[in-house]
């Protein structure tokens, strides 16, 4: 097989496959003597497999997996695989918590259960362990109107109440949907001034359909890997 074999059935360019396998995300191709590439099936399994693994792991995770492969390395492809995996449940699993969140979203903290009780409060520090992400993207929401936490006074330390963790999860969970600080603040300021949940059930039901496709995306990428791995194995 030629590299454009390889590019016409899916649409690539032959540049496009000869920088897969550059990047080794194809095996390395056979040479005739002239120096022209000769691909066998073996690299169209590879090249499927790699295309399949794009939109349910992203381009990076799907490069070294492909990469381990080929290094034979097929310990360190599943371990970024189980991550993959992971980080889906993890988003379905705050997804849930989010929606049976929703009937709360606006309602005033109780006498048995107020904002600052101590199990309710977290240092900046804290809440970015919490959701795995940094403090300064905690400061980029802050700055972005998503939060707005209380200081203490005299150190003007940041302190998370019950109301600002809440957002904290909302804003974390639409930015792994794919949407900007601004549409994230919206929400969060609809929620807070007028109790108008609609637009955060909107938001939910969008994430809920790319979850879907993601994980269907998994199970093609798995198909498609395994093949590849059996040919390799022939």
């Amino acid at each position: 097989m030629r590299p454009a074999d390889l590019a016409r059935e899916h649409g690539l360019s032959t540049q496009a496959v000869r920088n897969y396998e550059q990047d080794g995300c194809l095996p390395p191709a056979e040479r005739t003597a002239s120096g022209y590439r000769v691909y066998t099936e073996v690299h169209a399994a590879a090249l499927r497999a790699y295309l399949a693994l794009i939109p349910a792991y992203g381009h990076a995770t799907a490069g070294q997996i492909m990469n381990s492969v080929h290094a034979g390395d097929l310990d360190s492809a599943l371990i970024a695989i189980d991550r993959g995996h992971h980080r889906l449940l993890r988003d379905r699993e705050t997804l849930d918590a989010v929606r049976d969140a929703i009937d709360h979203l606006t309602a005033a903290p109780s006498v048995d259960h107020p904002a600052d009780r101590p199990v309710d409060r977290r240092t900046i520090g804290e809440l970015a362990h919490q959701l795995r992400v940094t403090p300064a993207t905690l400061r980029n929401w802050e700055d972005a109107g998503i939060l707005t936490p209380h200081r203490e006074s005299g150190t003007g330390y940041r302190v998370y109440r019950a109301p600002d963790i809440r957002d904290a999860e909302l804003a974390h969970l639409l930015r792994r949907g794919g949407y900007p600080l601004e549409h994230i603040a919206t929400v969060v300021h609809q929620i807070r001034t007028a109790g108008d949940v609609d637009a955060l059930a909107g938001a939910l039901d969008d994430w809920q359909r790319k979850l879907t496709a993601r994980g269907l995306a998994m199970l093609k990428a798995a198909t498609r890997l395994s093949e590849y791995l059996s040919l390799r194995e022939a």
